[in-house]
């Protein structure tokens, strides 16, 4: 055991050897180099699909904003008001031109965000396999086919945005984050719905009925705050003069009559239709 001097401990010799060890200073540059170009790789395969800064845009969040978030994602009824933040960005040279950028989460509570949808994604993939062993039926291979389910579900949700925002024309790469990032608010609601209606059925309270309407409700909840919250993604404001993040257009343009009533019938069928069938799958656990 080393010995104590001067309030701290002696490095064991052979240890001390072993980390001056020509053989492993190499081995430790060889594991650098391998995990500095394993970074460099998906970084630049990430950035084929997606701007790396603009992803961290929507991971730029803080304590108070996650709780009252999900007050607002619970709760969405009495929130005022819905339009998002913006801050002003005068021209670099000194010009007339000048834009206004989306605050990120951090500074705006209506901002989306996808450190909520990632957490939440994980949850329920815990809580499905929790909530089957408390059953009995837990299995090995319950876990990866939960996590299965729901990625497919978030892919095959993407694949609809995609497939919307390609036939409504609409461009913006920060538009299709915003979209993915609200796709994912429903697994909170999908985690509430399935804690309180087990937790019903555990006390004998209410049975079958109740289940349908906890779930009722979060499925409105989540339909509600969807609705007004892709308003200003589908049907922007045409006096608007907004900017997306990284500074693609995301509010400041005219929409097309025939183009906004097609927009607002896909928020609409996004928003119940699809959102419904998506939270009974996920809701069948």
């Amino acid at each position: 055991m080393p010995q104590q001097q001067g309030g701290g401990y002696n490095m064991n010799p052979a240890f001390g050897g072993f980390m001056n060890d020509p053989t492993t200073q190499l081995g430790f540059q060889m594991g650098k180099t391998a995990m500095d170009a394993g970074q460099q790789y998906m970084e630049q395969n990430l950035g084929r699909f997606v701007s790396v800064s603009a992803l961290k845009h929507y991971f730029n969040v803080s304590n108070s904003y996650v709780v009252t978030k999900l007050r607002i994602i619970l709760f969405p009824w009495w929130h005022r008001p819905w339009s998002r933040q913006q801050r002003h960005n005068p021209d670099p040279a000194g010009g007339a031109s000048a834009s206004s950028l989306y605050l990120p989460p951090r500074e705006d509570i209506n901002s989306p965000d996808m450190y909520i949808p990632t957490m939440a994604l994980v949850t329920y993939i815990l809580l499905s396999t929790l909530l089957a062993g408390l059953r009995g039926a837990f299995h090995p291979e319950l876990l990866g086919y939960t996590a299965t389910l729901a990625i497919c579900v978030t892919l095959l949700e993407i694949l609809i945005i995609r497939t919307g925002t390609f036939l409504l024309a609409i461009t913006s790469s920060s538009q299709l984050l915003d979209l993915v990032a609200y796709s994912g608010y429903k697994f909170v609601h999908v985690i509430v719905s399935l804690l309180l209606s087990h937790f019903t059925t555990f006390i004998g309270v209410g049975g079958t009925w109740i289940s349908w309407v906890i779930f009722l409700y979060c499925f409105s909840a989540n339909a509600f705050f969807l609705l007004r919250s892709l308003r200003y993604v589908l049907l922007p404001d045409q006096s608007g003069q907004g900017m997306g993040v990284g500074g693609n257009a995301a509010a400041g343009y005219t929409v097309a009559k025939g183009q906004r009533s097609r927009r607002t019938q896909f928020l609409f069928v996004y928003s119940y239709v699809v959102q419904f069938g998506f939270m009974m799958w996920l809701s069948r656990v």
